[in-house]
């Protein structure tokens, strides 16, 4: 189904890839992996014929016998893509319902009026409760903005799926999402396969092409360094002691920043109810639960940016204003937010270092000049080199982007750090670095974390506290280093598993994956 040979791509003189080669069978399932800004991304493009911007690409790649490239995309509906960042395939102005109607007439087979409106209007219904979302008219009528970073990411597969694709390119498709559901994620893409979707995987996430992948190829910096099957090419999980530790930190710690009774809508859907949370000097709280649970509503109402319905927030015991607008510089240097979705942050023409200082040179009233040194030692410390933060944010692979929105949020100082899915676009290497980082400065500076994360192995390596969140409720919290075997409910310990474990196999999939 898919044959690339010699593929290579330039930009600006820099060399994305070199040489790739590989073929996928019909039902096969190929992952991609490699550190953040190995030409991943690139890679995946290529497959749907097309460039991003500046990049010219040597070389030949079929799918299912036709040449594509630029200028000859692969035809309609024959190749799904799911990007990284699932916004940026979303039209922000559209509601849900209109789109999906419209993907499922263009493919509908059916003829006549009457019976092609009753078929797509099925077809939208079923690929709904296939991805895991409410198939009623609230969800239809929501814009993308109203859905949370796992239900945006399944909501474009289930656009893929419409259009009836025989080839999905899945670029992170468990970023931003919950333990449960990348167990589902890969039971999909697992039951995709076996019937005769050819799936390329581009992923950090090692449990998943453990779970699902037949073959990987290993990625850096453009060049493949290995290949073959999954389980000898990716092997067995291995933790680092340090990763394996519980954090650091003291359970008697002085109240930072407190919450209490915060309530929360949107669109008058109520998504926080009464929520109290506390953080104290230097300590992380990691804050899980399914997507859509109101972990990112109620990390936006502690920073300002979503004015709760009722409730306080306060920080040294003096109550913060409710929204953004309202807070004076000094207290909006001292709560900072870094976003899941990092390219959205960035204005997309404007140099990102020229980002990364202008809040402190704004919030902390410093120059331009003064502020540089300490940016440079900091890209520097997360690994990003002096070229590249000269170009513009599209020249910047997603967790290259994650990396300089995490600086651009040190360097007003802040004291309490708010961290949405952070670590969700970045390799191994690369987060265990802002993970080492961020507990050095918690610990040096006196700064406290707040991390929203579905990822088991951010809450062991940097979280004191753990709170859980189910349909705006909390339903849970506790030490970190004790809630995994403590949990009292199914929903707390599935979250914090990061193991992934597909159905068994029933014979008639057997059947379908050997035709």
């Amino acid at each position: 189904m898919i044959r690339v040979d010699g593929l290579g791509a330039v930009a600006d003189g820099h060399r994305l890839l070199r040489e790739v080669s590989f073929a996928v069978p019909a039902g096969g399932v190929l992952a991609v992996v490699g550190p953040s800004g190995s030409g991943k991304s690139t890679l995946g493009r290529a497959l749907l014929g097309e460039v991003g911007p500046g990049v010219r690409l040597t070389g030949r790649v079929e799918i299912d016998g036709r040449v594509v490239g630029p200028g000859n995309p692969a035809p309609g509906g024959l190749v799904g893509y799911v990007p990284q960042q699932p916004s940026a395939a979303l039209t922000p102005v559209r509601r849900i319902g209109p789109v999906l109607h419209e993907i499922a007439r263009r493919h509908s087979p059916v003829s006549g009026r009457r019976a092609r409106r009753v078929a797509v209007r099925e077809a939208v219904r079923a690929v709904l409760t296939r991805v895991g979302l409410p198939a009623d008219a609230g969800t239809l009528r929501r814009y993308p903005h109203q859905l949370s970073g796992g239900q945006q990411q399944r909501l474009v597969v289930a656009h893929a799926l419409l259009a009836g694709a025989r080839v999905l390119v899945a670029d992170e498709p468990t970023t931003g999402q919950d333990g449960l559901n990348r167990r589902e994620v890969a039971a999909e893409l697992h039951r995709l396969a076996a019937t005769g979707v050819t799936v390329v995987l581009l992923s950090h996430d090692l449990h998943l092409v453990r779970a699902i992948a037949d073959d990987a190829i290993v990625l850096d910096r453009g060049v493949v360094v290995a290949a073959g099957p999954s389980h000898r090419v990716v092997g067995e999980p291995a933790r680092s002691a340090a990763a394996a530790r519980p954090a650091a930190g003291s359970p008697q710690v002085e109240a930072l920043l407190r919450a209490e009774g915060l309530t929360a809508a949107h669109r008058g859907a109520t998504v926080l109810h009464g929520v109290d949370v506390t953080l104290g000097d230097a300590q992380c709280v990691a804050l899980i639960g399914r997507s859509g649970s109101g972990k990112t509503t109620l990390a936006r109402c502690l920073a300002g940016l979503h004015r709760p319905g009722t409730g306080t927030v306060t920080l040294d015991g003096r109550r913060l204003a409710a929204s953004l607008d309202r807070r004076d510089p000094a207290d909006l240097a001292a709560v900072q937010y870094v976003f899941q979705d990092p390219r959205a942050s960035f204005h997309p023409y404007a140099p990102v270092l020229a980002q990364v200082t202008r809040p402190a040179v704004r919030l902390r009233r410093q120059g331009p000049a003064d502020v540089l040194p300490a940016a440079r030692a900091l890209l520097e410390q997360v690994g990003l080199d002096r070229d590249l933060v000269t170009r513009r944010p599209d020249r910047l692979s997603g967790g290259e982007l994650q990396r300089a929105a995490l600086v651009r949020a040190l360097l007003t100082r802040p004291r309490l750090l708010v961290c949405d899915e952070i670590t969700s676009g970045l390799d191994g290497v690369n987060r265990d670095r802002i993970l080492t980082l961020l507990d050095e400065l918690r610990q040096a500076h006196r700064l406290a974390l707040l991390v929203i994360t579905h990822d088991p192995e951010v809450v062991v390596r940097l979280a004191d506290r753990v709170v859980v969140l189910d349909h705006g409720r909390v339903v849970e919290h506790g030490r970190a280093a004790e809630l995994p075997a403590a949990a009292r409910s199914p929903l707390t310990r599935a979250l914090l598993d990061p193991t992934i474990t597909l159905p068994a196999t029933t014979p008639d999939t057997e059947e379908m994956s050997r035709t």
